[in-house]
C-alpha cells in the first residue's frame, strides 16, 4: 500500500500515525513545507521518502509531488493529512489521482461548511440550533426577531475560536454587520449548554472501531477573548444519548474510513424545539481527529492506541485491539504566558507528578485555542478533575 501523508510533521504527535502505518506494512510517503532536516528523527524513520514543497498552498507543487510519487512507487492508495486546514487539498488530490479511499472535493465542501451541515443532521434526526447565512441585513434582523438575543456568529468555514461573536443587542449586531467585510458567516440561535465531543474511528462499512467523548468549556472563543487557559477532559465512557446521536450523525453524513471529531451541546437550559436539560444536540462536525494532543488523551483515558486502531482501519479495515476495562478521566489544563499563576510549575509537578502523563509547550500555531503551557493527567473521578483544573488555572488578577 502506498500512503501519502500530507503535512505529517504537524501536529507533533502525528508521526505516530505514520509509525503505525509503517508497522502494518504500508509504504509511507510524506509531503510538507518543512525542511527534511527539521523533522523529528522518529518521523524520518517512518517515511520511505519525504518531499518538501515551497508552499502547500501552491496546488501545482502538491500535484507534481504526488505525480512524482506515483511514477516512482506506483498507484497511490491513500492520501490523507488528518488536518482540518488541508482537507480540501487532500480531497482535490484524491480526485485528480483517482484515489477512492477518501472523499472528493464535492463532499468535503459540504462537510466543511457549517450551514451545509444542518441538512445532514436533519436526515439523522439529530436536533441542531436554527441557523442562517449572514448575507442580508433585514434577513438577519428577522432571524433575530424569531430566535431572540443573544445570537452566535461564526465563520461558515474554518476551525478554532477566532472571529466568533456572541451578539446580545441591536447595537452589537450593527457593529458586527458593518465590519464583516466579504467574509462568509453563519448566525445561530444561542444555546446554553456544555460542549461534548463524540470522537470515532470508522471503517469502510461505517462500523465504529473506537469511540470517545470529551467535555469542553461552553465557549473556547470566550477563553481566547478573556486570555485564560483551556481546561477539558476525556471521559471514561460515552454517555448513552451522545453515543446514539453520534452514531446517527456518522450514518447521516455517510462517514467511512475516517477518524472524526463531532461536537455536541449538552443543554444546561431547556430549549423549546430542541430538548430538555441534559439532552445532546448537534453543534458541528470535523472530519478529522480532535486537535492538539487529544488523541493522546484518548489513549490515556481508555488504555488503548488510537494511532494503531486508525492505521489498522487503513490497512485492514478493522482492528484486533479490544476495549480495555482500565479507564480514567484524562484531563488537560493549560496556562497563558501573560498570566501569573498562584501555584508554580514546581508545585504542580510535586502535587500531580505521579499522575502526569504529558506536559510541555503548545506550538504557537494552536496556542491561541490550547494555551501556551499544558499539563495532562490521568485521574479517577470527575471531582478530581475539577480540583486539578483549579490548582493549575488559579492566577493573580492584574
Amino acid at each position: 500500500m502506498n500512503f501519502i501523508f500530507v503535512s505529517p510533521m504537524f501536529p507533533e504527535t502525528y508521526w505516530l500515525f505514520c509509525d503505525r502505518l509503517k508497522a502494518n506494512g504500508a509504504n509511507v510517503l510524506g509531503i510538507g513545507d518543512a525542511p527534511y532536516d527539521s523533522l523529528r528523527w522518529e518521523l524520518k524513520n517512518c517515511l520511505t521518502e519525504y518531499y518538501k514543497v515551497d508552499s502547500m498552498e501552491n496546488y501545482d507543487q502538491m500535484y507534481r509531488r504526488v505525480a512524482y510519487f506515483a511514477h516512482k512507487y506506483g498507484r497511490i492508495d491513500w492520501i490523507e493529512s488528518n488536518n482540518e486546514y488541508w482537507l480540501p487539498v487532500d480531497a482535490r488530490l484524491r480526485m485528480d489521482f483517482n484515489v477512492n479511499t477518501g472523499v472528493k472535493s464535492d463532499k468535503i465542501d459540504e462537510w466543511n461548511h457549517k450551514f451545509n451541515m444542518k441538512k445532514y443532521y436533519e436526515r439523522g434526526g439529530v436536533p441542531t440550533a436554527r441557523c442562517i447565512q449572514v448575507k442580508d441585513y433585514d434577513e438577519c434582523l428577522n432571524f433575530i426577531d424569531a430566535v431572540g438575543y443573544p445570537v452566535f456568529v461564526k465563520p461558515n468555514h474554518g476551525m478554532g475560536a477566532q472571529d466568533s461573536w456572541k451578539i446580545s443587542s441591536r447595537k452589537e449586531f450593527d457593529s458586527f454587520f458593518a465590519q464583516r467585510g466579504e467574509n462568509d458567516y453563519v448566525m445561530e440561535e444561542f444555546i446554553t449548554g456544555e460542549i461534548y465531543s463524540y470522537d470515532a474511528i470508522v471503517n469502510s462499512k461505517g462500523d465504529v472501531l473506537f469511540e470517545n467523548s470529551a467535555h469542553f468549556p461552553p465557549s473556547i472563543a470566550d477563553l481566547v477573548h478573556k486570555n485564560i487557559g483551556l481546561d477539558y477532559f476525556c471521559l471514561k465512557e460515552v454517555p448513552a444519548q451522545l453515543q446514539k446521536r453520534g452514531r446517527a450523525t456518522l450514518k447521516a453524513f455517510g462517514v467511512k474510513s475516517r477518524f472524526v471529531h463531532f461536537e455536541f451541546f449538552r443543554l444546561t437550559k431547556a430549549k423549546k424545539g430542541l430538548g430538555k436539560v441534559g439532552d445532546f444536540i448537534g453543534l458541528e462536525v470535523n472530519m478529522r481527529p480532535a486537535g492538539g494532543y487529544t488523541p493522546d488523551m484518548m489513549n490515556f483515558a481508555h488504555s488503548t492506541d488510537v494511532y494503531k486502531i486508525w492505521a489498522d482501519m487503513v490497512c485492514f479495515d478493522g482492528t484486533d485491539i479490544k476495549p480495555s476495562d482500565d479507564k480514567y478521566f484524562c484531563a488537560y489544563s493549560s496556562r497563558r504566558d501573560s498570566r501569573m499563576y498562584v501555584n508554580s510549575h514546581e508545585a504542580v509537578m510535586e502535587k500531580y507528578g505521579d499522575r502526569t502523563v504529558m506536559s510541555g509547550r503548545m506550538p504557537d500555531a494552536i496556542a491561541d485555542d490550547m494555551g501556551n503551557t499544558f499539563y495532562m493527567v490521568k485521574l479517577d473521578t470527575e471531582e478530581q478533575v475539577k480540583e486539578f483544573e483549579k490548582y493549575v488555572g488559579e492566577f493573580y488578577e492584574n
